[in-house]
């Protein structure tokens, strides 16, 4: 048996290839939407990918399910479970609890693990030729490495209504009843690590054991001893801010992502047609720098999307393709960049690209404007937005400030005042740029506090040394 991890710094996201290397057929689990990872994968190891399947409808990605069928021929099989309300909407085999995906010796077995969302599978694995008993668990969003998948995305991102307190009972009586009763030496292979939004501590460790959960995690205790309301009171206690583009996500993995096909390589623009483009305001531009040389000169209205480890997350805060179709120009050392950076964006949905151009001459330019931390505040404003999480807020924050997570902001302008400036801020200024220049192009006068919250807490720490003296 080949298992293969193929993981997403960008999203904190793990997907599998299963490969039976006898019979040379492969089936892949939660893969994303660029998929030629997969498609080289299985032409390195001479197999055919013949299934596709996902754990379930996910909200912090777009899946590639359906586009990695299409380009395979592979059979789809996803959740026939939790109930009429959490059924896909498009033509796939549906798997009940029980139900397994065979792929030559190995056995892929379905089990309902319901919690994170109701409709949750996990995936007991089984290599034939060297056991009748499964040594692998892919448990997708139901237990990571030192950690279990958040109950309450359905309230926080996708207009559900207190749906957390079942889905805490559900991850209960999972782990007590699936994942507790399966044999210590399991391995087990999460949907995601470090970084994601799906939890609330997940490790960097990519994969744990069953026996080394039970001993070890924060609520292994709680099922042990039975104590179902301290387990609930821990596991929804803290959870970090869910970003507001999750809804969108869930929305469409249940739709069924539209098919890109094959996608053609993106072409380097000529200035005076983006230029053009940018007067009609046909086209939204993405300057893709650190913030540092963003703030030396941009194109105006321009968001700040940042190459690099978080390309997909802070596009999602930033475009909302539901909202404006409008198709994206990105700046890009040359093709080969556009094209990665490319491949972030659809992960996220993000489709609509029109091009490249690899330098700002001849496009409309403007400089944000910063403040000091020793001027904000006495600087005319009419809020002072700190876009950290809340729980970042609630252990420092810049007096008088208001949190709003950054990956809310363009959900929530009718909130923001329309008249008057405002400063935005995070940690280290990465996330205030993304949102101060998403605020921008919605039209609002932003200012952003130079250095963000560690420039002014810099500044706090030298005045008073300076008194002590």
């Amino acid at each position: 048996m080949l298992l293969e991890r193929i993981y997403d710094e960008d999203l904190a996201q793990a997907s599998y290839f299963i490969g039976c290397q006898r019979k040379a057929e492969a089936v892949v689990v939660d893969p994303r939407r660029d998929i030629q990872v997969y498609l080289d994968l299985a032409a390195r190891n001479g197999m055919r990918i013949t299934a596709v399947t996902e754990t379930h409808i996910h909200a912090d990605y777009l899946s590639g399910t359906r586009e990695l069928a299409a380009a395979t021929g592979a059979t789809m099989h996803v959740s026939a479970e939790g109930g009429p309300d959490w059924q896909y909407e498009f033509e796939a085999e549906r798997l009940h609890d029980g139900d397994e995906i065979r792929i030559g010796n190995i056995a892929v077995k379905a089990v309902h693990t319901p919690g994170h969302t109701p409709e949750h599978l996990s995936f007991l694995v089984t290599d034939g030729a060297f056991s009748d008993q499964p040594g692998y668990m892919l448990t997708g969003d139901f237990v990571f490495s030192g950690d279990l998948g958040r109950p309450d995305l359905l309230d926080e991102a996708a207009g559900g209504v207190d749906t957390r307190f079942l889905g805490a009972q559900q991850m209960f009586r999972s782990l007590q009843e699936k994942f507790l009763t399966l044999p210590d030496h399991v391995q087990v292979y999460p949907g995601h690590g470090a970084g994601s939004a799906c939890g609330k501590a997940l490790g960097a460790i990519p994969s744990t054991t069953v026996g080394y959960e039970r001993l070890y995690s924060w609520w292994g205790h709680y099922v042990a001893s039975g104590d179902e309301q301290g387990f609930i009171d821990e596991l929804l206690e803290g959870q970090p801010d869910a970003p507001f583009y999750f809804g969108r996500m869930k929305r469409q993995n249940r739709q069924g992502p539209a098919v890109m096909g094959e996608r053609a390589p993106l072409q380097e623009l000529p200035a005076e047609q983006v230029a053009t483009d940018l007067e009609a305001g046909a086209v939204t531009f993405v300057d893709t720098r650190p913030a540092a040389a963003v703030h030396e000169g941009t194109v105006a209205g321009a968001l700040n999307v940042p190459a690099g480890g978080s390309v997909a997350t802070y596009a999602a805060w930033a475009v909302d393709p539901e909202r404006d179709a409008r198709p994206l120009v990105l700046l890009a050392d040359g093709q080969e960049a556009a094209q990665e950076y490319w491949d972030h964006l659809v992960r996220v949905g993000i489709d609509a690209v029109a091009g490249y151009v690899t330098g700002l001459e001849g496009l409309p330019q403007e400089t944000p404007r910063l403040v000091q931390p020793e001027e904000v505040e006495s600087f005319e404003k009419a809020l002072l937005l700190d876009v950290r999480a809340k729980s970042e807020h609630a252990a420092g924050a810049v007096p008088g400030a208001t949190q709003l997570h950054g990956g809310r902001v363009l959900w929530n302008l009718d909130g923001l005042p329309a008249e008057g400036t405002i400063v935005t801020y995070c940690q280290s200024g990465m996330r205030s740029s993304v949102v101060a220049s998403t605020l921008r192009h919605e039209g609002f006068d932003v200012v952003e506090l130079d250095g963000s919250y560690a420039g002014w807490l810099a500044r706090q720490g030298a005045l008073e040394t300076a008194s002590v003296r």
